[in-house]
């Protein structure tokens, strides 16, 4: 996933713009969060019993990733980076993945302290972040940071795949994406915890520079 946060419009050679909120990446942005009600839904349906709506909600989660993919090379490409972006596009990630995470510990899928672990750092990460781009200060996405996400969404879609569920030739099948999805996971949460101690440090010094150039 891409984070337009993290990211600063370049100014053309005719000299600043300022793109409209109204454009294809914001659009998408919007259609990602517009999604979550519906991933959610499809997710709890019979407390995640029904395989066939477990494939639905595998299918607008991999959609959404799409998107904001899509997204963010549109943005970047054409110089589309807005403010609506730059505070829409983690919200729509962070929405997304959160209900991921929640959705499966309802079900059953997921412990719920790995849950409370990622979401307080994702959330409490998110919230410094927008804190520190009114005090002029940004932080660019590091690779620790595209890796943790990456590493993140594979653990939640293989946990959302409902193989597990299929007798016969599936149920092996099903087994080892299961463990797949596991070490998944345990990389995801270690990587969740040390990209955020690692941006909170960045932040702290940061801010230091920012107040020494002042």
């Amino acid at each position: 996933m891409t984070d337009r946060s993290e990211e600063v419009p370049v100014a053309t050679e005719t000299g600043a713009h300022t793109p409209s909120n109204w454009n294809v990446p914001n659009a998408l942005t919007t259609l990602r969060i517009l999604m979550v009600p519906f991933f959610a839904w499809a997710l709890l349906v019979d407390d995640g019993q029904s395989s066939g709506w477990r494939w639905v909600a595998f299918g607008l989660f991999v959609a959404a990733m799409i998107t904001d993919k899509i997204d963010g090379d549109l943005a970047r490409k054409h110089n589309l980076v807005t403010n609506f972006g730059k505070i829409a596009d983690p919200i729509a990630d962070k929405a997304l993945t959160g209900m991921a995470f929640i959705g499966l510990s309802i079900i059953g899928e997921l412990w719920w302290w790995v849950t409370v672990v990622v979401l307080v750092r994702e959330w409490g990460i998110t919230l410094m972040r927008f804190w520190l781009i009114r005090q002029g200060v940004v932080l660019p996405a590091s690779q620790g940071g595209k890796l943790k996400t990456t590493v993140q969404t594979l653990a939640l879609a293989l946990l959302i795949i409902p193989l597990r569920m299929f007798e016969g030739f599936w149920e092996p099948v099903g087994t080892v994406v299961w463990w797949i999805a596991m070490v998944s996971m345990a990389a995801a949460v270690a990587l969740t915890v040390w990209t955020g101690l690692v941006y909170v440090v960045g932040s702290v010094q940061a801010q230091r520079q920012a107040k020494q150039r002042a």
